[in-house]
């Protein structure tokens, strides 16, 4: 070869490759004994990736994953969302039939009034036999399963709130969204799925949310169309109705639990280690301020029932909620509730009105169930005037967040206070911040327990106990994560030292 890249004796009229276009080698032929160095120094040539897939390889995504993702991101995007109404079909079908046939007869022959005196054993005793004349005379035979199923739907309908009392009574059932009288969907497990039951139209959906609302002394019409209520049971209720509704009245209803959930028990399920739920427990029994965070149906509530177990049941406690809806276990609870206004705009007590009114009434904690806005400054003066074991709850995506929604909202009152001064107040009131997140799986999981230090000049400082890290999904879906200790000497030693807590609480966050 020359140094110009043609062979000896060609000439330069002959055919050049092109440039950037490599071209095998015409050497000597090589010795048969050499053929393994060879096959050593030129492997065989394979099926070079395509572009795109080099670029995925070089983000650490292999080919075969970016391929399972992108048709995942496709079959998402070619998913038909037609198959969004409820409809009741078979047995439960002919039943709803039957009733719309039989309910307008049986009111002739029934006192409302009376009827409204019995319990639902009492008045399905009293409707069998005039369910049967009525069956007679619409000429139709049911067997013994049709009739107690017919009895059912009836005293629900009469006494109850209709079709809603049989997801009710369903425990595997957290949530219930009402969209309209032919669309209801329920959380199960975290996860979201169409419920096969339906109203019979708008009026009937509208008049099982009056009746809802009627019960705890609320209203809902067209003029005060937004409602907050509650069920017998404690499971909290809002209702919108139409013209601010556009598909019709909707209800979203948030049951809990009949069982009391324990730290012990989420430990178990595992939302959090039995370290975390140890060191929740010294928090609750050692009368830290604590403040959990999280996001919607991320569990806010039920960990705050769950930690008010650790109250001394000599404590007096009070609860202050827009609709209550926490259930303490303690014998001296005072649940609170506000109200909203009237029809003229007047008469309305905020929850503001409540903790002013609360630090007159001898309080050793004040439990808010959600903080929103200005009443979160009377909480912290609460939590820093010798009412140590306050607790509330709050949205918020992160410790970091919450702080900084805490100072938000005490500025959106009417205290003319420097930011430096609120975030000073925060520091001084708050002992420990617990984050709660719903993760996608449905799961519902302890991420974070973080203690508040004090200032660092105009930043709050914080210290992380204990971390959920997350590692991999497993191939059914579920997320696998661990807990972490972050090995920290906790700050709020000396507190639990008070009540001879300490060694415990230092074991567990080591």
């Amino acid at each position: 070869m020359s140094a110009f890249g043609r062979r000896p004796g060609t000439t330069g009229t002959g055919t050049r490759p092109a440039f950037g276009v490599a071209r095998p080698m015409q050497g000597a032929p090589r010795p048969a004994s050499d053929a393994d160095t060879y096959a050593e120094q030129f492997p065989p040539l394979v099926d070079l990736p395509m572009p795109g897939e080099i670029d995925g390889m070089a983000m650490g995504v292999m080919p075969g994953a970016s391929h399972d993702a992108m048709q995942r991101l496709a079959e998402r995007q070619a998913a038909s969302g037609e198959a969004g109404n409820s409809r009741v079909e078979g047995f439960e079908a002919s039943i709803h039939k039957i009733k719309e046939q039989v309910l307008p007869r049986l009111l002739e022959r029934v006192d409302p009034e009376a009827a409204a005196t019995l319990d639902k054993d009492e008045l399905a005793e009293e409707f069998r036999p005039i369910i049967g004349e009525v069956l007679a005379e619409l000429k139709l035979t049911l067997n013994r399963r049709e009739q107690f199923a017919l009895e059912k739907v009836l005293v629900d309908e009469l006494l109850g709130l209709g079709p809603l009392e049989e997801l009710l009574s369903d425990p595997n059932v957290t949530d219930i969204m009402v969209n309209g009288p032919n669309q209801t969907f329920v959380e199960r497990k975290g996860k979201l799925e169409l419920a096969q039951i339906q109203f019979r139209d708008e009026e009937h959906l509208f008049q099982i949310a009056q009746r809802i609302c009627n019960s705890v002394g609320r209203r809902v019409d067209q003029t005060t169309p937004l409602a907050d209520a509650r069920l017998k049971d404690g499971s909290r209720v809002n209702v919108i109705v139409p013209p601010l509704s556009l598909r019709g009245t909707a209800i979203s209803i948030r049951k809990f639990s009949d069982k009391p959930i324990t730290l012990d028990m989420m430990a178990g399920f595992g939302s959090m280690s039995v370290k975390m739920a140890t060191a929740l427990k010294i928090a609750g029994a050692c009368r830290f301020n604590v403040v959990i965070s999280g996001g919607t149906g991320s569990g806010k509530t039920t960990m705050l029932n769950a930690l008010s177990k650790m109250i001394d049941p000599g404590e007096r406690v009070l609860t202050i909620e827009d609709a209550a809806e926490l259930r303490l276990q303690q014998p001296h609870w005072l649940p609170l509730e506000t109200r909203p206004a009237n029809l003229e705009g007047q008469g309305e007590i905020s929850i503001r009105d409540l903790v002013k009114n609360s630090l007159r009434m001898r309080p050793d904690r004040i439990i808010l169930g959600e903080i929103r806005g200005a009443e979160c400054f009377d909480l912290l003066a609460a939590m820093n005037t010798g009412h140590d074991g306050s607790m509330c709850t709050l949205h918020s995506n992160s410790p970091r967040e919450c702080l900084g929604r805490m100072e938000n909202m005490v500025m959106m009152g009417d205290i003319k206070m420097p930011k430096e001064a609120i975030s000073r107040q925060i520091a001084d009131s708050v002992d420990m911040i617990v984050q709660v997140k719903r993760l996608r799986d449905g799961s519902r999981r302890v991420t974070n327990i973080t203690e508040v230090i004090g200032m660092e000049g105009p930043v709050i400082v914080t210290q992380e106990l204990f971390k959920f890290e997350y590692l991999e999904e497993s191939a059914d879906g579920k997320i696998v994560g661990e807990y972490r200790s972050m090995g920290l000497r906790p700050y709020t030693l000396e507190k639990a030292r008070q009540f001879g807590f300490d060694q415990a609480y230092l074991e567990a966050c080591l």
